[in-house]
């Protein structure tokens, strides 16, 4: 069993195993993928506390449990009940409709909203740190307002000690959750379906 199905929900020799049996290639790159971006042996300057915080905060933002509910679980495993309630706290102060913000000028200009404000109260800010706080803005842009991509974004991670890997690694981590995110719940609602195909 990987993580996905671990939280589908889905045992050994069911019928959702069969499902997920029919795309072994795509269940072994998940569980890959969630290895080298949450747990890797190596994590350099990006901590595995760290990936816990942002992947805690973005599947809170999503509103997925139980994603939600694993990450804040190794959250406080890797970075301790503090660093989860302030986590948990930012979700709440920063949750919003997406995704907004602005198209480059041009016909999909008339679909331009407001993008959703990034403010923490200054307890959370400060008990998450600089580093963390740039994190969690980009995550939040990433997954609410993707449309006010530019390059300037990454200014204020280099500013709060980003690198350039590891700015690459944090992109890569909101990426990943949002596949994820969106495979649980594609297979949550199969297993709830009675009589679905096993393939």
């Amino acid at each position: 069993m990987d993580v996905i199905d671990t939280l589908v929900g889905i045992a050994p020799g069911s019928r959702m195993d069969a499902v997920r049996e029919g795309r072994e290639v795509a269940r072994i790159h998940a569980q890959n993928s969630y290895e080298v971006l949450l747990t890797p042996a190596a994590p350099g300057d990006f901590s595995i506390a760290e990936r816990f915080a942002v992947a805690a905060y973005v599947a809170g933002l999503h509103g997925a449990a139980p994603t939600a509910d694993h990450y804040a679980a190794g959250l406080r495993g890797h970075g301790g009940e503090a660093l989860a309630g302030a986590v948990a706290a930012a979700v709440t102060q920063t949750r919003a409709e997406g995704p907004k913000g602005a198209y480059p000028p041009g016909p999909l200009s008339a679909e331009d909203t407001p993008a959703p404000p990034f403010a923490l109260s200054p307890d959370v800010a400060a008990t998450l740190g600089p580093k963390l706080v740039a994190a969690l803005a980009h995550a939040h842009y990433l997954v609410l307002h993707p449309r006010d991509a530019a390059a300037a974004r990454f200014a204020p991670l280099k500013d709060a000690g980003w690198t350039e890997d590891s700015i690459v690694s944090l992109s890569q981590l909101v990426a990943f959750l949002a596949f994820q995110i969106r495979v649980v719940a594609g297979l949550a609602v199969l297993a709830a379906t009675p009589g679905a195909p096993a393939a």
